[in-house]
């Protein structure tokens, strides 16, 4: 095999390795299933601390259902463009969709508000 084919099909088996464990797909060739469940379980687990992080709001809102109701909306579904703003924005709109986040309590969009001095902060 080239060094061309060889770099070609390792690309191919990143892809799918990664599409299965941020877009539900099948594991591919050689790849425990049961094992990137977990591992997908735990991404998702990493982004629904993020957005509770970014919008307290929508914690607060479903209380307990929150874990159940982003886990739904992140099975199969990678972070949207734009990071975990994105990923905040795209499930509170998935939350007014389904009638779960009434438009009254639209919070602005996170990271908007002044910002504060820390002493703390890294210089640009």
């Amino acid at each position: 095999m080239s060094e061309d084919a060889a770099r070609e099909a390792l690309a191919g088996a990143q892809a799918a390795l990664l599409a299965a464990l941020v877009a539900g797909e099948e594991a591919p060739p050689g790849f425990d299933r049961e094992r990137l469940l977990i591992q997908e379980s735990s991404l998702i687990s990493k982004r629904r601390r993020t957005v509770a992080r970014l919008r307290p709001d929508l914690a607060a809102l479903l209380g307990d259902d929150f874990a159940a109701e982003f886990d739904a909306y992140a099975r199969g579904r990678p972070k949207p463009p734009g990071g975990s703003h994105a990923d905040a924005r795209d499930f509170a709109g998935r939350l007014r969709a389904t009638g779960r986040l009434p438009e009254e309590s639209i919070a602005p969009e996170p990271g908007s508000g002044p910002r504060r001095w820390s002493p703390f902060a890294r210089r640009r």
